[in-house]
């Protein structure tokens, strides 16, 4: 028998349909995973839902957490006739154990809205309607996304947030420099401004220019966790750094997985979304493990020149979760600590009441770490420009 054969089923095309659905949800699947999966029907059979399931996550699912998100919407693709599209009925299981509507994920009810065909504008859903960021919304809407933890947002929900994160601003602290500047109220005289403007007055002082030391912003080392665990805050707190820091005249990006990559040139494109696509080109361990201290013994021997005397701010992202030595994690950070100003540790977890770093990456990381704050929402980077200021100043 041949799958999709329309004398005896339409498998194939109900397996297609299951993996634009996945796709839908923000899993990363493509048309060869696909093909792997109509194989796998074929060799495993569909007598069994449990074997069928496990066939189709082995070959379709690379990534950790989009496993749960798979599992809930095979369950609810292949019970619903109505979602499926009425589908064989060999496919369909007993009722026993089905999820609810209203308790399903967010990514799983939005991969099961009607999809609209090409061209034809579809009608708005309740959904949509929530999340249109205009005067439709309600005051408690927004209050809602300003609050709501980025890991749990639907798709359409995680896309607005994140246009919204790009036009939050970060004022970094500032230094007074070298240079002098003149100024009304500076603390020494500017002599040639005095002889110049006595020259033009007949010898009259009229106006006594000063000097003042010019202020600038410090140099910024951003290093980002790009792991699994950190794998939706790290897209979204990239494209709200390169935005909020597109005029600092002085900034280093890094991501750090299993090793580092240097996103500095992408940082230089103008488009956030150019930006986030050379990133994701450049980074070749996205959502895998994190070994933060071999890392930063890569930014030691290779990107010392980066961290300008001791006055650069370093924001490490990360959750602390750390599967390198902490040995030579401790020893990594107590070198970058004495090389920068400040170390600030921006850390998602902080979403959770009563977090400690428990973990023994997290443990190392809050002994050298300045301070710790949270980045898990939208008010979080609006309240960040203030708390990073008030940590300098200790």
């Amino acid at each position: 028998m041949l799958l999709g054969d329309a004398r005896v089923g339409k498998l194939a095309d109900n397996i297609t349909g299951f993996g634009r659905a996945l796709r839908r949800a923000g899993v990363k699947i493509d048309s060869n995973r696909i093909a792997l999966a109509q194989t796998a029907a074929s060799h495993v059979g569909i007598a069994e839902k449990e074997d069928l399931s496990a066939a189709f996550e082995a070959v379709m699912i690379s990534r950790e957490q989009d496993r749960m998100v798979f599992r809930e919407l095979f369950d609810v693709y292949f019970q619903d006739p109505k979602v499926a599209n009425k589908l064989l009925a060999q496919l369909l299981p007993s009722a026993e154990g089905k999820a609810e509507p209203s308790k399903r994920r967010p990514r799983v009810r939005e991969a099961l809205a009607p999809q609209k065909k090409f061209g034809q504008q579809a009608k708005p859903t309740q959904e949509d309607q929530k999340v249109e960021f205009d005067a439709v919304m309600t005051a408690s809407d927004i209050v809602r996304l300003q609050h709501a933890d980025f890991d749990a947002l639907s798709a359409t929900e995680y896309r607005l947030v994140e246009r919204l994160a790009r036009d939050i601003k970060l004022p970094l602290p500032q230094f007074a420099s070298r240079r002098n500047r003149p100024s009304a109220t500076g603390a020494r005289m500017h002599w040639p401004g005095v002889m110049a403007q006595a020259a033009r007055t007949g010898g009259e002082l009229l106006h006594l220019p000063r000097l003042q030391r010019q202020q600038k912003s410090l140099p910024v080392l951003v290093l980002v966790d790009v792991s699994g665990s950190m794998e939706r805050y790290a897209r979204l707190l990239l494209a709200f750094l390169h935005a909020a820091t597109r005029r600092h005249p002085q900034r280093d990006v890094f991501a750090f997985g299993m090793g580092l990559t240097d996103l500095t040139q992408a940082f230089k494109h103008a488009d956030t979304d150019d930006m986030l696509a050379h990133a994701s080109l450049a980074i070749e361990d996205f959502a895998g493990g994190t070994q933060l201290g071999a890392s930063l013994t890569t930014l030691r021997t290779q990107h010392a020149r980066r961290l300008v005397g001791r006055r650069t701010m370093v924001l490490m992202i990360t959750d602390g979760l750390d599967t390198g030595e902490p040995a030579e994690l401790a020893q990594e950070l107590g070198w970058l600590r004495r090389r920068s100003r400040r170390i600030l540790w921006l850390n998602p977890l902080l979403r959770f009441d009563g977090y400690a770093p428990l973990a023994q990456g997290a443990k190392v990381l809050h002994q050298h770490a300045h301070g710790m704050l949270a980045v898990h929402n939208l008010s979080k980077l609006e309240e960040l420009a203030s708390s990073l200021a008030a940590l300098m100043k200790k």
